[in-house]
């Protein structure tokens, strides 16, 4: 019966830790490094994992760059090989906190959360801020956010042949619903 008991009070503790999580492994990031006038540069992956601590508003993202899928297969092929260098520096990840983040307080209405954090890409990092709004969702808790990062806070090369094609200023935007 002791054992039993045991067991039972394990997973209740496990269960009541696993509600402090909601995660995500089908968030949605999009980038866009395009300039007017020349052909659309914007990919996107569906496969991005994100995880928000409810009690304390620590959050962390993941997403795999090759996931990243473009209109034109050639864009797709010279990003992975000469730009991001996908198989040396597989993934980009944040880690960071959301500014006076309360679970219990959050709503159906939006609220813009200032989230503090690196962000790690092509091997550099780099601290950000970004603004991103919350809201409790009919599926969990949605983070939307759109931010922009500098290419050269990365060292990605973008070869003088495109330069005037691709802009250094990328263009991020995040869609989570977190369970």
């Amino acid at each position: 019966m002791k054992k039993y008991i045991t067991l039972l009070l394990i997973s209740i503790s496990i269960l009541s830790k696993a509600q402090d999580k909601m995660l995500t492994k089908n968030g949605i990031v999009t980038f866009e490094a395009s300039v007017p006038s020349f052909e659309e540069i914007k990919a996107k992956s569906n496969i991005a994992s994100c995880i928000v601590n409810t009690n304390t508003g620590e959050i962390a993202a993941l997403v795999l760059v090759k996931s990243f899928r473009f209109k034109i297969a050639l864009m797709e092929e010279h990003f992975n090989e000469n730009y991001i260098e996908s198989d040396k520096y597989p993934k980009a990840t944040f880690k960071g906190k959301i500014e006076g983040f309360n679970y219990s307080k959050i709503t159906t209405e939006a609220k813009d959360f200032k989230i503090n954090g690196k962000l790690e890409l092509h091997g550099k990092s780099k601290d950000i801020t970004i603004i991103a709004k919350i809201k409790r969702g009919k599926d969990g808790l949605e983070i939307l956010s759109n931010f922009s990062v500098n290419s050269d806070d990365f060292d990605i090369k973008i070869p003088s042949v495109v330069s005037k094609k691709v802009s250094k200023k990328v263009n991020i935007e995040l869609d989570f619903i977190l369970k």
